[in-house]
């Protein structure tokens, strides 16, 4: 069924479209945040190094990453509906057969490799789809539903400690792969747009008028698939590619923390069930600094991209103090910071990706984008692991991230003034066709 208005809707079936993301985000992002839960039991079960079972949740990001181009060129073939059931199935394929835990290669190929491909299967066309559904209240519509990511983790934390616990590892590992097939029930909620899939491509191109009648149909039928839903051109775009190295960053960084988190709490000798805690703080002050800092965008009093690099400034910041931690409290009260200036980054950080590239190239700008961040993420967990085995220290690895923030701030920076610059001169080959108007009463509406 495909709604038959053009326009996005900004409200009506859209939040329900909302509420699926929002629980997509919580049975993806989520398990994959709290998965450092696992991460002592994994190495401790092998006898790996740290940086060798950091590797699984590399490919579960890279992966992730690299998996959004198909996502979203299936997304326009078929529809976000089909391809969020597809990701459900192989998020739950991923996990049930990581339960057999045969060596640490089938652990990268089974809650690595099916599980990152489930994740980017779920999560690029419940991102993509919000946006198509909201305009004028995408920036809150995406800091809604990204939320899901931090609500889950809250109960996460404790849950799957509590599934380690009674089932170990490897059962818990089986029963969050029954939960993630409630992915497939939100992809069925999931209605497409008539204006987010290429069935209404088709369909406008058919009634357009030319005189080669449906030779000229047929064409466009069969050739406008790769150009719409995977613009490699985008990457001649300067925006665009600071975004991307920005993108790159970013990522090294991000999934570090959550991984390294726990270990870090278990080498200052804090309990197990404490250190559970910590990601449900850390995932309600997500929950919160999304809430706020969506709420703030939406009302458009400063530029998203300002907003950003504010956020990215303050996370740097946090990472730096985590590590003087010495206690439960002080780790709490620093993780909490973190958290609240990550959760703000989340809710901006894909709006900022519309606005440089503009939503008719939105699609094929977020797949590429996941293609290209994809880099940092395959590498940021695994050279933390490598600096923490050689500095002996769990600290090292907070310290790394920190600085790959501060350096993807710098690029943000660069993006800002490349458009500003732009902007005037746009202002600037303006103003001689203004002046050149043949009436003064044109040249006065004009100016309105």
């Amino acid at each position: 069924m495909h709604a038959k208005d053009h326009n996005p809707p900004d409200g009506g079936y859209g939040w329900v479209v909302v509420v699926s993301a929002f629980v997509v985000m919580g049975l993806t992002a989520a398990v994959l945040k709290t998965f450092g839960l696992f991460f002592v039991e994994i190495q401790q079960h092998f006898g790996e190094l740290a940086s060798t079972t950091s590797w699984i949740t590399s490919v579960t990001i890279a992966i992730f990453h690299l998996g959004a181009p198909v996502a979203s060129s299936l997304c326009v073939r078929y529809t976000h509906r089909a391809v969020v059931i597809t990701g459900g199935l192989l998020a739950f394929s991923g996990m049930a057969l990581g339960f057999l835990g045969l060596n640490m290669v089938w652990m990268y190929a089974t809650t690595g490799f099916l599980q990152g491909l489930g994740i980017s299967f779920s999560w690029t066309p419940a991102i993509s789809i919000v946006s198509h559904y909201f305009s004028k209240k995408r920036a809150l519509a995406n800091a809604i539903a990204s939320a899901g990511e931090c609500a889950f983790a809250f109960t996460f934390g404790p849950f799957f400690q509590w599934l380690i616990s009674q089932y170990g590892w490897k059962g818990a590992l089986l029963i969050i792969g029954g939960i993630q097939l409630n992915i497939c029930v939100c992809g069925v909620l999931m209605r497409p747009l008539a204006n987010s899939c290429l069935h209404e491509a088709r369909h406008s191109e058919t009634k357009t008028p030319s005189g080669n009648g449906a030779s000229r149909t047929d064409k466009e039928d069969k050739s406008p698939v790769t150009h719409r839903t995977f613009n490699w051109m985008l990457v001649r775009r300067p925006e665009f590619v600071l975004y991307a190295i920005f993108g790159i960053l970013a990522a090294m960084s991000f999934f570090v923390p959550p991984l390294f988190l726990v270990p870090l709490s278990y080498s200052l000798g804090i309990d197990e069930s404490w250190t559970a805690s910590l990601l449900s703080i850390l995932a309600m002050v997500d929950f919160a600094g999304r809430l706020l800092c969506g709420w703030y965008a939406n009302l458009h009093v400063t530029k998203t991209v300002h907003l950003l690099t504010m956020t990215i400034t303050l996370i740097s910041t946090s990472l730096m103090l985590l590590p003087l931690a010495n206690s439960y409290l002080s780790l709490a009260i620093f993780t909490g910071f973190y958290g609240f200036f990550f959760g703000t980054t989340v809710a901006v950080h894909m709006t900022v990706l519309a606005d440089v590239v503009g939503m008719p190239d939105f699609d094929s700008a977020l797949g590429l984008f996941m293609l290209i961040r994809s880099t940092g993420g395959f590498v940021g967990p695994p050279l933390a692991g490598l600096i923490v085995d050689m500095a002996g220290d769990y600290r090292a690895s907070f310290y790394m991230a920190a600085a790959t923030l501060v350096l993807s701030a710098g690029f943000l920076v660069t993006l800002d003034q490349l458009q500003q610059r732009k902007e005037r001169g746009s202002r600037t080959k303006s103003k001689p066709a203004k002046s050149a108007l043949p009436y003064p009463s044109l040249h006065l509406l004009k100016l309105q």
